[in-house]
């Protein structure tokens, strides 16, 4: 994506600069200095790094939010997923890096098992699954959080709210969900509004 593009949920981002961010293999520093921040829900495990200072992360949140989306897309137990926050100049290597973009994006997504064939969501004797990493850059998230109000059901237009779209986005592709087709796109689509109510609802 060139530039701030919101690669996530801007319906005015032009046809061609949405292919599937998925499509790169996953960097060899994304998985570097993160943090276990906890068992999981459902035995899942994941690894939350937060490499930037421009916008405070809960981590807590993100893990969980990540544990519920696996656990609902029928991912067996005891998978492993990051995610990692990084800064504008991170992420613009990032992107020019895997995807051949100049600039930083908001999310890359970086899938492995279960997209690569080596094992399906519900292969739940095939032992560990690695789902993939997912890298968010919160800076390109708050400068995209205004537009993306009313986006969604429950969008408050908060970067929070962006945080929470671009998290649940990079986790379907983990799972090889994509929009490069407009077909994809809206069921990719409904699969992030499920799953955001479930979040955006709770007391």
């Amino acid at each position: 994506m060139t530039g701030v593009t919101h690669s996530a949920t801007a319906a005015s981002e032009p046809a061609a600069q949405r292919r599937s961010e998925a499509s790169g293999p996953s960097p060899a520093d994304a998985c570097a200095h993160l943090s276990r921040e906890g068992s999981g829900i459902g035995e899942h495990s994941v690894l939350i790094a937060d490499r930037q200072s421009d916008v405070q992360i809960d981590s807590e949140r993100y893990r969980v939010l990540v544990c519920q989306v696996l656990e609902a897309e029928g991912v067996p137990p005891g998978s492993e997923t990051a995610v990692t926050f990084v800064g504008s100049d991170e992420m613009a290597r990032l992107n020019e890096t895997h995807m051949g973009h100049d600039g930083p994006t908001d999310v890359l997504a970086f899938p492995l098992d279960l997209v690569s064939g080596a094992q399906s969501p519900g292969d739940r004797g095939a032992g560990p699954v690695l789902a993939g990493d997912v890298i968010v850059c919160p800076a390109v998230a708050a400068s995209n959080a205004p537009a993306g109000t009313r986006s969604r059901p429950g969008h408050d237009g908060s970067i929070t709210s962006e945080i929470d779209v671009l998290v649940v986005h990079g986790v379907l592709h983990l799972l090889g969900m994509d929009h490069a087709e407009p077909d994809e796109a809206a069921a990719m689509r409904a699969r992030e509004s499920e799953h955001l109510h479930s979040l955006w609802s709770r007391p």
